[in-house]
């Protein structure tokens, strides 16, 4: 639990600080990383709005402030269920389902993947760090699908080693809004920080941030105002897949950041395949799917220890498999 939040008001002299040095001028026992942490986390409020780090305050103005609960150093051990393709003594295959954060972050300290990972296996590699217990790769949260946990650091370095090397072949499934013009391409758009939205990545060919990236992809059958894809990314940057198909005006479905949709009903699915029977035995406002439409679908690489070349597919989950259902039944 946090600590009771404690208010100060602004004096004449502390106007125009920063909100970070004004709460940490008045717990001088703390350090500047956990005030930090506590803005992030949303536990300081001025005149009771939540403000960022960089607020500048007036004078007058009232501070609350509650210090945020000292974290465990690694992921508290948690019963998660875990759907295993694989496992041995020195690798475990996983199937991700949407909605589970892979590590501890911020706003995301519980029901992670490597919480439930500590829970169910003995021993885990250690070169991701305390809070990454056999992470070698990530998914993003609502990504579902295949990803790979190491158990010994030899595996881990392994591994490593063959994402560094683009070796390891992954393969993801995607429906998307509108149907790309061509049956397949190569999408190559350097991937950096977004200027204005810490949240979001942008195509920037010219920035310390741009880093090479590289997306093949395959239209596997089209629809009215839909596609399923299969997308086979040749660079492992963050949000990758959604980005280079937003920007060839197909958004991975319901991708809220990039494509500006969390949620896909029966009613919208009719009015944009024009079928007012379609799923007709469904209510209108039935959500069908409330998650990107991504999935990683089939995961390639040599095994750290015998060196066999080994494959894993993780079916597509019931959710994107009900849209394409009623996609099919147009």
């Amino acid at each position: 639990m946090s600590d009771p939040a404690r208010c100060f008001q602004v004096q004449d002299e502390d106007e125009g600080q920063r909100l970070d040095v004004f709460l940490a001028a008045q717990h001088p026992e703390t350090s500047r990383v956990q005030i930090r942490r506590g803005i992030d986390d949303g536990t300081a409020k001025v005149d009771r709005r939540n403000r960022k780090a960089s607020y500048r305050v007036q004078a007058g103005q009232l501070v609350e402030f509650a210090l945020p609960a000292e974290r465990p150093s690694g992921p508290e051990p948690e019963p998660t269920p875990l759907s295993l393709l694989y496992e041995d003594d020195a690798i475990a295959v996983v199937d991700k389902p949407a909605g589970m954060v892979v590590h501890p972050a911020k706003g995301h300290w519980s029901g992670t993947l490597a919480s439930a990972l500590v829970y169910h296996f003995k021993q885990l590699s250690t070169c991701g760090g305390e809070s990454r217990p056999g992470i070698v790769h990530r998914l993003d949260r609502d990504t579902s699908g295949a990803i790979v946990v190491a158990k010994t650091d030899v595996a881990h370095a392994n591994l490593a080693a063959q994402f560094h090397d683009r070796t390891v072949h992954k393969e993801y499934l995607a429906i998307v809004l509108g149907c790309p013009d061509r049956d397949r391409d190569l999408i190559d758009h350097p991937i950096g920080d977004h200027p204005t939205h810490r949240e979001k990545k942008a195509l920037r060919s010219e920035h310390a941030s741009s880093r090479e990236a590289q997306t093949f992809y395959d239209v596997e059958e089209r629809f009215p105002g839909f596609a399923l894809l299969k997308a086979k990314p040749r660079t492992g940057r963050t949000h990758q897949i959604r980005l280079h198909l937003a920007s060839i005006h197909c958004p991975v479905l319901c991708d809220k950041l990039y494509g500006g949709q969390s949620r896909l009903t029966v009613a919208e699915i009719r009015m944009r395949c024009q079928q007012k029977n379609l799923a007709a035995d469904l209510d209108p406002e039935h959500t069908l799917l409330e998650r990107q439409a991504l999935h990683a679908h089939r995961l390639q690489f040599t095994h750290p220890s015998s060196g066999e070349e080994m494959t894993f597919s993780a079916p597509l989950p019931s959710d994107m498999q009900n849209v394409l259902v009623a996609l099919q039944q147009r």
